[in-house]
């Protein structure tokens, strides 16, 4: 979930077409909540700050929605901070804007894998 039309772009276009990965987007917390219930998913990428909830709800929802799920979450903002630093603790990678496409690929790569160690936290 990026809520940047040029984050998102960028993030899809890095996971397709270097990563190979399939990519569904949506700027909507709420749909992605949804979609979470619903759907099998592999992994959740998001930016912390997004206009409906902050990054530490949407990552308490997905929890509960779906606890295997893993979650990387973005921010260009790491500053430090309580609710920060409780995002940086709990999100499966936390990828600091601007992410390198090896990167992005490499954190994606290792949290489908179920790798116990990400290369991002």
């Amino acid at each position: 979930m990026e809520d940047d039309a040029d984050g998102a772009y960028y993030a899809v276009h890095v996971l397709t077409t270097m990563g190979q990965f399939e990519v569904e987007h949506t700027n909507d917390a709420a749909v992605a909540l949804q979609r979470a219930r619903s759907e099998p998913w592999d992994l959740v990428l998001a930016d912390a700050d997004l206009p409906t909830m902050t990054g530490t709800e949407l990552l308490e929802a997905l929890r509960q929605a779906a606890p295997a799920l893993p979650v990387a979450v973005m921010t260009a903002h790491v500053a430090i901070g309580a609710a920060m630093e409780s995002l940086r603790r709990s999100a499966d990678a936390f990828l600091e804007k601007p992410v390198p496409p090896d990167r992005l690929i490499a954190v994606a790569s290792a949290l489908i894998a179920g790798a116990a160690a990400c290369p991002s936290v």
